[in-house]
């Protein structure tokens, strides 16, 4: 109970802490992507053309969540899972082709389903399977709900919230918990997307390096290698019932 009891703390310390914040605005900054080259045609070019990742692990992960042997809701988590990489790509697309407020709405609304619904699995296999099964839609629908509220009223401390504590929350469950899945494809890809979230931070830093590609079309093509690990831990070769 003292394990949980500190999941617990650590999670309402969050909410409640971003609560306590002024409203974060979405800066228009953000919009101003290092890379502007177009490819074909395509303006920004690489950063749309980056999304096929997205789109070619969202295809395998539907392939490799309908070969594994496990429990409903796992199973329907992992198709989550599979729909909102393919819809990010889409989406993320479609949103750099034309970088905006509005087209960035649909480039958050399927990412911001990713890690809640992961989030919910680890729940499920560390804590209580119960508590997992339970916890999945709530989860899903409140980032969902978090990304409508920006584009509602320019305040980001919900998605914040919901992109940013299961990051927290996933690692010290791992290391507080004995689970049945192997914890090193979870972690790999948790890490993995953290550095992506650093190359985009650095887009510009990182295109002036080499000038190949921005930090910001880095951080697609990490997001989607990160993404290959956790669809490895979703749906396991063997799933335990």
């Amino acid at each position: 109970m003292t394990r949980i009891a500190l999941l617990v703390a650590v999670a309402l310390a969050g909410g409640l802490g971003t609560a306590l914040l002024p409203p974060i605005h979405q800066d228009l900054a953000y919009h101003d992507f290092a890379d502007r080259r177009a490819i074909l045609g395509i303006p920004y070019g690489l950063n749309v053309l980056s999304n096929v990742g997205f789109l070619l692990v969202g295809a395998w992960a539907f392939a490799r969540v309908a070969r594994a042997s496990q429990p409903p809701w796992q199973r329907g988590a992992g198709l989550l899972f599979a729909a909102g990489l393919v819809l990010t790509g889409l989406g993320s697309a479609w949103y750099h082709a034309a970088p905006s407020n509005a087209a960035l709405v649909w480039d958050r609304l399927p990412l911001s389903a990713l890690f809640p619904t992961v989030f919910a699995v680890a729940i499920g296999d560390r804590v209580s399977e119960r508590a997992g099964r339970l916890l999945l839609v709530p989860l899903v629908i409140s980032a969902l709900a978090s990304v409508l509220w920006w584009q509602r009223t320019d305040d980001l401390r919900a998605y914040a919230v919901a992109q940013f504590l299961p990051l927290l929350l996933i690692p010290l469950m791992l290391a507080l918990f004995a689970g049945r899945r192997p914890a090193r494809p979870l972690l790999a890809g948790v890490v993995v997307y953290a550095a992506g979230k650093l190359a985009e931070v650095s887009d510009g830093a990182v295109l002036a390096v080499g000038g190949l590609v921005s930090g910001h079309t880095l951080k697609h093509l990490l997001a989607a290698l990160a993404a290959i690990g956790i669809v490895q831990w979703l749906a396991p070769a063997r799933a335990e019932r």
